[in-house]
């Protein structure tokens, strides 16, 4: 018994540096938002700012929407590439991980500039199209484009989980499925898929997330015209007359949607998870 408590109090000491910087940087701002949103810029408290919501229910619309699309495109792309990587061994699994990652390595603000050079009249997709005869198109300051540049940006979020877990799916119950006389697709719609759907989830959710709350991809690829709940936001808090109370209503608003995504979420795995197999 003295050891346990020796052990749990010896565990609380190399917990306490992650407890206190959970506490300034997730805590305390999640705390000055809530403050903010429900009160004046005198202090006094006020459901005004959470009102005020009401008229950017559109921009949370198409903010949600153009989240959904781009979350749904990297699932169709996500999982074939994920499951490909899988079937590799080795050091050409390792290497194909590393160029999905690689892009990340190079700065956010950076690759969507790349794409606003590739997307725009006179950029390189307008003037290969022109050596076809073919163009110029209006490819950039679309909806399109934001689509697009959200894909690029979070692809990899929905490929690595899926990856994970396909990677430690263990391949002797496909094996067995085979040799009782399953079909390919049986196999896939029966055993790989429910497997994975963990990694599917969790993708999801890292990409729905930052999707929705995305500004600048909006702001460079769209042209502001198309105004994201992301850019209201940073618009109340970095613009000419900030107003931090209204941006933090917004802000709180979001953050809601977002935890209730993930629950739905996770009640999915968690249902998927004590489910079981039908072979």
């Amino acid at each position: 018994m003295r050891g346990g408590a020796e052990l749990k109090k010896g565990t609380r000491k190399l917990m306490s540096p992650y407890a206190v910087w959970a506490l300034l940087f997730t805590v305390v701002p999640l705390a000055m938002v809530v403050y903010f949103a429900f009160t004046t810029a005198q202090g006094s408290f006020t459901f005004d700012n959470i009102t005020e919501i009401g008229t950017y229910a559109k921009t949370y619309g198409v903010s949600i929407w153009l989240g959904l699309l781009a979350t749904i495109i990297c699932l169709l792309l996500g999982y074939p590439l994920a499951y490909i990587i899988s079937k590799f061994k080795g050091m050409s699994q390792r290497t194909l991980v590393m160029l999905i990652m690689l892009p990340q390595w190079m700065n956010f603000l950076l690759r969507t500039y790349a794409w606003m050079t590739i997307l725009e009249g006179n950029g390189l997709l307008n003037t290969l199209l022109g050596k076809i005869g073919l163009g110029p198109y209006e490819m950039i300051n679309t909806r399109g484009a934001i689509i697009l540049g959200m894909v690029y940006n979070f692809l990899p979020f929905m490929v690595l989980p899926i990856y994970s877990a396909l990677s430690k799916m263990d391949h002797r119950i496909t094996e067995a499925a085979q040799d009782l006389g399953a079909n390919s697709f049986n196999v896939f719609r029966r055993i790989t898929l429910p497997l994975s759907l963990p990694g599917i989830i969790s993708g999801i959710t890292m990409v729905f997330v930052p999707a929705v709350s995305s500004f600048v991809i909006s702001q460079l690829l769209g042209g502001g015209k198309e105004m994201l709940i992301g850019d209201i936001i940073e618009m109340f808090f970095v613009g000419n007359v900030p107003d931090y109370n209204v941006g933090s209503a917004l802000s709180l608003v979001l953050m809601i949607l977002m935890v209730v995504c993930m629950t739905v979420m996770n009640h999915f795995d968690n249902s998927e998870e004590t489910g079981g197999l039908t072979v």
